[in-house]
């Protein structure tokens, strides 16, 4: 059920009915209000779903319910809250947006992993191969690049405070971007561009392996890594010496085949 309210109607509640007053208006529709209502028709409730349209009809609820924002449910008549209360009142996880994790550079090595097994399958007909390998490599540098290219002021604030060559140069904080992104677009290309790629990425690779194991295991330090962008909570450590290790074997791969 659908209702536009004028005036804020009582706060009774039958058992099995919710009631959600939500903002949706002509300029915006509250994520957090449909994902609310989603979750209370998930759980067998039927929804009473109140929309409040105008400022006039937003000011009026957040003051007779003493709140700041909304959406807001009443379940039996008592008011549980907005979205994450709604979650916790269910015991379902409320994430801490300020929490460490390796979702974002989960999400990228999977989905290079795929993209190379899918674009060696269409070349060569062989799911994997040495190849394969060669390419997941590539592919992830381009797509690392893209995450710190997509606020490259953040991702460089973020990669001074460990990256022992980008403190002697802070420009380089800048092109590294463009490097690892280069080299790996050279990568997947092969051949003689793959073999000019190599020592930029032996280059930027050695630097970083040096820095970040510097920074973790010798200074002990627990920072952020900017390798996904500067907005990450990504924790350096493992993950990030072996996205840069992964860069100089590829390198030094491409030399060896090269010269042997």
């Amino acid at each position: 059920m659908s209702a536009s309210v004028d005036m804020i109607v009582e706060e009774k509640s039958d058992a099995g009915v919710a009631k959600l007053y939500r903002m949706v208006t002509q300029e915006h529709i509250c994520p957090f209000g449909l994902k609310a209502k989603d979750l209370l028709e998930r759980k067998g409730f039927a929804v009473e779903d109140y929309l409040l349209e105008n400022r006039e009809q937003q000011d009026a609820f957040k003051a007779k319910h003493d709140v700041k924002t909304t959406p807001q449910t009443f379940i039996e008549g008592k008011r549980i809250g907005g979205y994450t209360d709604l979650r916790e009142h269910f015991g379902l996880e409320v994430k801490d947006p300020k929490a460490k994790t390796y979702t974002p550079i989960i999400a990228i090595f999977t989905m290079a992993a795929l993209m190379a097994l899918a674009v060696s399958w269409l070349v060569s007909g062989q799911v994997f191969s040495i190849r394969t390998v060669e390419l997941f490599v590539a592919i992830s540098m381009c797509i690392l690049a893209v995450q710190k290219l997509r606020d490259l002021d953040s991702f460089s604030n973020g990669f001074l405070g460990y990256d022992l060559f980008a403190q002697r140069h802070v420009r380089y904080a800048y092109v590294y971007p463009f490097i690892e992104g280069g080299a790996g677009v050279m990568m997947i290309a092969g051949g003689l561009a793959g073999l000019i790629a190599a020592p930029f990425a032996l280059f930027v690779g050695s630097i970083g392996a040096w820095s970040v194991f510097k920074a973790v295991y010798l200074d002990k330090r627990d920072i952020k890594c900017a390798c996904v962008g500067g907005g990450s909570n990504v924790p350096l450590g493992f993950i990030s010496l072996t996205e840069n290790l992964g860069m100089m074997a590829m390198a030094i791969w491409i030399f060896i085949k090269a010269f042997t």
